[in-house]
C-alpha cells in the first residue's frame, strides 16, 4: 500500500536555502523527496544534490530519482554521517526532522498508537533494537527516565511500572495497541485533544533511534560541511528538537569569548542571519501535522572553523551513550 506524504514548509524551506543554480545541496532527510525535487527544480545541469535517509523505503524512492537524474547522489545513512562529507563542500543543508506520514500511517512500522501493528519504531527496521525488544529488557528506572526526558511526560514513573507489571503478568509488550492501552491505564489526566499515549510513543521512538544524539552530531558536522555563505535550514516538530536547534544556532551566532584570555579579540561567530518561520494558517488547515513545525535557518559565516568548534554541547536527554 502507498501512504501519501505532504511536505511541510516546502516553499519556505527551499527559499531559505537561497539556492545557487550550480551549487551543491544536501537533503539530510530525504523522506519521500518533496524538498529534494523542489531543490532540483532550481538547480542547473551543473548543480548537485546529496540525499541521506535511514529508511529503506525512502532510499528506494531516492534511488529511483537518482536513476533518472544524474545530479542526485544517495546515501543510505542517518544524517550523523554528514561529517564524512568533505569540508566546505556544500552550499546548503536541509534537515526535516521527525517521522514522515508514510512511516506514521503504515501499521507495520509501529510508530503510531492510532494503528495496531508490531511495536517496531525503527527508522531503519533492518538494523538495531526495536521498541518491543527494548521495552522487554529495560529496567523500570531506565524506562521512567526515557519517558520523562524524551516525552516530557509527568506520569513517566506510573507508565514504566505499568509496563513492567504487564511484562511480569503476561509477557512482553508486542504491539502498538498493547502499549497504548497500558499507557491509557496509567495516565490519570489527559490533555484535551491529545491521546494519553502521545508522549510515551514519542519518547520510545526518540530513544530507539537515538534521534537527539544523531541530531547533535549532524548540527556539529554542518559547521564543517557548509561553505562560507552556505545555508543551514532545520525543520523540527517537537520542543526537544527545536530547543537543541535554537540553542545551537544561538550559541554559534555570537562571538566565542575565551574567559581565560578576556582581553583577546574573540573570533567572529560561525553563524549569522538566524531566523524562525512557522507554517501559515492555510498550511495547518490543509495538513494538521504541520501545526507543530518550526523552521530555523542560519548562514555559515566566512570565519574559519577552529578545531573542536561545535563540540561539547551534548544532546539533551537522559543517556549520553549511543544506541543502535
Amino acid at each position: 500500500m502507498t501512504y501519501p506524504h505532504r511536505t511541510v514548509l516546502l516553499n519556505e524551506a527551499v527559499e531559505a536555502l537561497q539556492i545557487q543554480p550550480d551549487g551543491h545541496y544536501i537533503d539530510a532527510t530525504f523522506g519521500r523527496g518533496g524538498h529534494s525535487r523542489a531543490i532540483l527544480a532550481r538547480l542547473s545541469p551543473a548543480g548537485r544534490l546529496t540525499v541521506f535517509d535511514k529508511d529503506p523505503q525512502a532510499i528506494a524512492v531516492a534511488q529511483a530519482l537518482a536513476a533518472q537524474d544524474a545530479r542526485v547522489a544517495v546515501r543510505h545513512e542517518g544524517f550523523a554521517a554528514l561529517g564524512t562529507l568533505p569540508p566546505a563542500s556544500a552550499d546548503g543543508l536541509l534537515m526535516d526532522l521527525g517521522v514522515s506520514s508514510p512511516q506514521l500511517d503504515d501499521p507495520a512500522r509501529g510508530f503510531s498508537f492510532r494503528h495496531d501493528g508490531p511495536l517496531d519504531m525503527r527508522m531503519d527496521p533492518t538494523r538495531g533494537t526495536s521498541a518491543a525488544e527494548w521495552l522487554a529488557t529495560a529496567s523500570v528506572a531506565e524506562m521512567t527516565e526515557v519517558i520523562r526526558e524524551y516525552g516530557e511526560e509527568r506520569f513517566a514513573a506510573p507508565i514504566a511500572k505499568a509496563i513492567d507489571r504487564r511484562r511480569q503478568e503476561r509477557g512482553p509488550v508486542r504491539t502498538t495497541a498493547e502499549l497504548a492501552e497500558i499507557v491509557a491505564g496509567a495516565v490519570k489526566t489527559r490533555e484535551p485533544g491529545k491521546d494519553p499515549a502521545t508522549r510515551t510513543f514519542q519518547a520510545v521512538r526518540i530513544h530507539v533511534n537515538a534521534e537527539l544524539e544523531e541530531l547533535q552530531q549532524a548540527l556539529d558536522a554542518s559547521l564543517s560541511v557548509l561553505r562560507p555563505g552556505g545555508r543551514l535550514v532545520v525543520i523540527s516538530f517537537h520542543s526537544l528538537e527545536d530547543r537543541m536547534v535554537k540553542q545551537f544556532m544561538a550559541r554559534h551566532a555570537r562571538p566565542a569569548v575565551d574567559r581565560r584570555a578576556p582581553m583577546v579579540e574573540p573570533p567572529p561567530p560561525l553563524l549569522a542571519h538566524v531566523a524562525r518561520t512557522m507554517p501559515g494558517a492555510a498550511e495547518v488547515e490543509a495538513n494538521p501535522r504541520a501545526r507543530s513545525a518550526v523552521m530555523r535557518a542560519a548562514t555559515r559565516t566566512a570565519a574559519p572553523l577552529a578545531a573542536g568548534a561545535g563540540k561539547g554541547m551534548g544532546a539533551a536527554g537522559p543517556v549520553g551513550r549511543r544506541r543502535a
